[in-house]
């Protein structure tokens, strides 16, 4: 999403749909991973170490993850996570196609 041109009016969304992207290459990589580190998950995604700490932080925080000795795995609310997200990207894309009508 980084070659578009930014103004006031998408900037903010463009910025949030960037972090959910992160955030879900994170989850994805730790359920195809798990148990799995910081400094894996940086080499493996090309993420600087610091927005993996961000994304795991975030995870955490949702309950989407947890710290184990051997790294980060996945807890029972993931497919709960994963089936809403589907629902709302689904009504999110449903919004954008009204958008792009209105727009013809």
């Amino acid at each position: 999403m980084k070659d578009r041109a930014k103004n006031t009016l998408t900037s903010r969304i463009e910025t949030e749909i960037d972090l959910l992207q992160r955030h879900v290459a994170l989850l994805k990589a730790i359920m195809d991973n798990e148990p799995i580190g910081i400094i894996r998950l940086s080499e493996m995604l090309a993420f600087p170490q610091h927005k993996v700490r961000y994304s795991l932080r975030i995870l955490e925080q949702e309950g989407l993850i947890e710290p184990s000795p051997d790294g980060a795995i996945t807890t029972a609310k993931l497919q709960d996570f994963l089936d809403n997200l589907k629902k709302s990207l689904e009504a999110l894309n449903a919004t954008v196609q009204e958008l792009r009508e209105q727009l013809e």
